[in-house]
């Protein structure tokens, strides 16, 4: 199989999240973004990743989307299983999948990225790195006042996952789910923010253990 992705997209990280924890053999190819464009829209006619390529026969050419390759994962190799068998409780873990896909994951992106364009510059100081980071500011329409209402978002959403995981080690049921998998990639990149790892140890530590799990290298930010 072979992943399409950007290196850093905290949003393909998911979808290696999956394929670890299914221990499929995988390759990636990192596309560089703009560009990547050319690749995507005759397999998929989208413009966004990542997107997995089967890459055998009988099987479909390409699947977009996280949460569409969550779904393929366990139709292709159900074992072990990240659906949950109560269905009352998959529907849950679906919910949460996307309010963090939906709500979540692009507020981290507002938060990392306004914390890489300013006080976290030194992180990656070269032209390449800060032309990105502009780039990606003025296509999502990060700003001061964007950012702080997406910290908001964050601070609401990291109290309620305290309380499941306080209560349980996964998110939900008795077993890694969709839910934990998606919590532990989409607020990776919050590992590189000092403030936070300093006001949510607990979180951090949980996402390096669902990483060790999967067999996927920890994040930047989170040592071993």
């Amino acid at each position: 199989m072979l992943l399409l992705q950007f290196s850093t997209s905290h949003y393909c990280r998911k979808a290696r999240l999956a394929l670890g924890y299914k221990k499929i053999s995988y390759q990636v190819s990192n596309l560089t973004p703009g560009l990547h464009i050319l690749k995507l829209k005759p397999l998929t006619g989208l413009t966004t990743l990542p997107v997995l390529l089967p890459q055998e026969a009988g099987q479909v050419e390409a699947v977009a989307d996280s949460t569409n390759i969550f779904r393929f994962l366990e139709s292709y190799c159900p074992k072990p299983a990240l659906f949950l068998p109560d269905r009352v409780q998959q529907s849950e873990a679906n919910m949460l999948e996307d309010w963090l896909d939906e709500s979540i994951g692009t507020a981290t992106r507002f938060v990392y990225y306004h914390f890489r364009a300013r006080a976290g510059r030194a992180i990656d100081s070269t032209i390449f790195s800060q032309v990105l980071i502009q780039v990606v500011q003025k296509q999502y329409g990060i700003t001061d006042a964007t950012a702080e209402l997406a910290t908001r978002r964050i601070e609401i959403a990291l109290a309620q996952l305290s309380q499941r995981w306080q209560k349980s080690t996964y998110l939900v049921g008795e077993v890694l789910g969709i839910a934990d998998l998606t919590a532990a990639a989409l607020l990776s990149p919050l590992a590189l923010i000092p403030a936070y790892q300093q006001q949510y140890p607990w979180l951090f530590e949980q996402i390096k253990q669902i990483h060790l799990v999967c067999g996927e290298p920890l994040p930047p930010g989170i040592e071993e």
